[in-house]
């Protein structure tokens, strides 16, 4: 049984159906990509798995337990944790205090301590940066902090929304290679992401979505080779 599964999923904004039945699934360990044009329906995805969007129809689980209608602090508690597009941090908090703010529901202060210890491991820069005022950070720093936030959560499955965007080519490199870094520590990731190509080279699996709809699906190595795929995203 897939660790996250979204079946015939229909979303709409108004009198908009943004989402036209989609259906798939996330296997512990994996990272799965959603690749997709801008307006695809990648964001209104993960929004409606954690919550913060309702679907009109569908199913979506986690383990096996219902979560299409359960409260978005409540799927966040359940382990679904999701990394917004933009960063969304804290700008007039410190680094320890946004960290701090991804363990707001824990009480295990020894065990939040250890797995501070675990993201200054994973994104050293942080640690550097760790009273430093958010807002400050450069635009990579702030990401860092934003996937380090969702990391204090104990997440079962992270949602990361777009995190190369508006960053520096460099930067991209260094994102890319902290989600893979993230997964082979165990967490398991579901990663919209308008560079295919970056995020085909880290992926397990994929789906590309358009106008709603999901219109491929694979192994990462499938898609890469797809010479739709090539054309549309990959450049080829």
């Amino acid at each position: 049984m897939a660790l996250l599964h979204v079946e015939d999923l229909h979303v709409y904004y108004g009198q908009i159906h943004a989402l036209k039945g989609i259906s798939l699934e996330v296997n512990a360990g994996e990272i799965v990509t959603l690749i997709g044009a801008n307006g695809a329906g990648k964001s209104t995805t993960l929004k409606t798995i954690s919550g913060l969007l309702r679907p009109r129809e569908g199913r979506i689980s986690l383990a096996g337990e219902d979560l299409a209608f359960v409260p978005p602090h409540e799927i966040a508690a359940r382990g679904v944790v999701q990394v917004p597009e933009g960063r969304r941090i804290f700008g007039s908090l410190s680094v320890r205090e946004n960290l701090m703010m991804g363990a707001y529901a824990r009480t295990d202060a020894k065990a939040i301590q250890t797995d501070m210890e675990r993201v200054f491991a994973l994104l050293p820069r942080l640690k550097e940066r760790i009273d430093q005022v958010a807002g400050t950070l450069s635009g990579g720093e702030q990401q860092m902090l934003a996937i380090g936030r969702g990391l204090m959560a104990l997440p079962k499955v992270l949602l990361l929304d777009e995190p190369s965007m508006g960053l520096a080519p460099v930067l991209v490199e260094q994102i890319f290679d902290t989600i893979a870094g993230i997964n082979q520590q165990g967490t398991t990731v579901l990663l919209v992401e308008q560079n295919a190509y970056m995020a085909l080279q880290i992926a397990h699996q994929g789906y590309v979505l358009q106008t709603g709809e999901i219109v491929l699906s694979g192994t990462a190595k499938e898609l890469q080779a797809n010479e739709e795929v090539k054309r549309a995203y990959l450049g080829g």
